[in-house]
């Protein structure tokens, strides 16, 4: 066990020393299972347990964070190494009468007794800094070898406790380059039985655990999974989710992916994510804005691959090519062989210069026609002002409704 100290950094020693000498702690957590598996765990944050109140962990760091006192987690940060560590007292929770977080908090002092009252095994081994032993009461090694997630105790009152280790489960049946792991028996049928209990869960907190699972290496595997138990309908109910043909690293997209069968607009397909995931106004737009687009949007002409160049961001544009997978690839490469507009993307027009030739006032109608204008420069690719404005011999300017004059944008 030697060697699974050896690679803690030598910030993480001195937390752990700085604790040890007032009390005991374990690592804890993630870190733990990177390290058996043997999967470099240097990305990994070390959480930390410890038989010391939370009072006593504020005091021996120069700088924490109390992300939640009541319950017993100090952030302790460092400075130096840019690093922070979650350091929570040994707990015995009592009931869980929400199915979301338990009634009251008893701090304790016994590892194993903390550890009981975790969700999966592999989640419940501890190691001591000192000795380098590995504490592992509830067979977590032999289940992480084995590839199984299986419930600390009766699955049912995991589950029940509360209900977002459904979802916790189905993110750790990816296993990254290892693969996918199952579900032990007990748990599926634990899972099935209670899929009421994610109507507990706070929408916050399941986009939270969505995201991790859709930006998995594995995320394709373990999301169809979550479809086959009825989860996502739990998850995002009265929602058309497609047959899953391919998936990206982002988790946003994937999900505009997984709903891109829904019958909805953009805009109520936003809306209706939105409220039920929580989702930020820029994530509710950029769901809107793939939505709407069209296999046919990706049309290599001329004209459109300028406006697509011209009109989206950096980000924008690898959203487009990752929500439609290889035609999407296609349509990048075929936009990065069109040459940069001579002037760049700026329009030529500005509002002054076309009042003086037109004899328009501010407003909607000029600002409409200067946003033609700017498309229409872009899609032609024209370089001088005197070209700009004989664009406007081919507009019935002055007296059609400017609502139809579509300003630069893409599709």
């Amino acid at each position: 066990m030697g060697d699974l100290l050896s690679q803690l950094a030598a910030s993480d020693r001195r937390v752990l020393e700085r604790l040890s000498q007032r009390g005991q702690a374990w690592i804890v957590g993630g870190w733990v299972r990177d390290s058996l598996l043997g999967i470099n765990p240097s990305d990994s944050p070390i959480d930390i347990a410890t038989n010391l109140h939370p009072d006593i962990v504020s005091q021996l760091f120069d700088k924490t964070i109390p992300l939640g006192a009541a319950f017993g987690t100090i952030l302790v940060l460092d400075e130096e190494s840019d690093k922070s560590w979650e350091v929570t007292t040994l707990r015995c929770d009592g009931t869980y009468g929400d199915g979301r977080r338990p009634d009251d908090v008893e701090f304790g002092d016994d590892i194993i007794e903390d550890l009981a009252r975790r969700d999966f095994t592999i989640n419940a081994m501890a190691v001591d800094p000192i000795t380098g032993e590995i504490i592992d009461e509830f067979g977590g090694l032999e289940d992480l070898n084995a590839g199984i997630i299986r419930a600390v105790g009766k699955s049912h009152d995991r589950i029940r406790e509360d209900g977002l280790r459904i979802m916790r489960a189905f993110r750790f049946l990816d296993s990254g380059e290892l693969g996918t792991r199952v579900l032990d028996g007990d748990l599926q049928l634990a899972i099935t039985e209670n899929l009421q209990m994610l109507g507990k869960v706070s929408s916050e907190r399941k986009w939270a655990e969505l995201s991790r699972i859709l930006e998995g290496i594995n995320n394709k595997e373990v999301t169809q999974l979550m479809h086959s138990f009825g989860v996502l309908n739990q998850v995002i109910p009265e929602t058309d989710f497609s047959r899953i043909e391919h998936f990206s690293g982002s988790a946003l997209v994937n999900l505009a992916i997984l709903c891109s069968e829904d019958k909805r607009s953009g805009i109520d397909l936003a809306n209706h994510l939105k409220q039920t995931l929580r989702l930020s106004n820029e994530e509710a737009s950029t769901i809107r804005f793939l939505h709407d687009l069209q296999m046919s949007d990706l049309s290599h002409e001329i004209s459109s691959l300028r406006r697509f160049n011209a009109a989206l961001s950096e980000s924008m544009k690898k959203e487009v090519m990752e929500y439609f997978g290889n035609i999407g690839a296609e349509f990048i490469k075929a936009s990065s062989n069109v040459p940069p507009n001579s002037v760049g993307n700026k329009p030529l027009i500005d509002g002054e210069k076309l009042m003086q030739v037109t004899g328009l006032e501010a407003g909607i109608r000029l600002g409409r026609l200067k946003g033609w204008l700017h498309r229409r420069q872009i899609e032609e690719n024209l370089s001088e002002v005197d070209e700009v404005i004989s664009m406007l011999d081919t507009l019935d300017w002055e007296s059609e409704e400017p609502e139809s004059w579509p300003a630069l944008a893409w599709p």
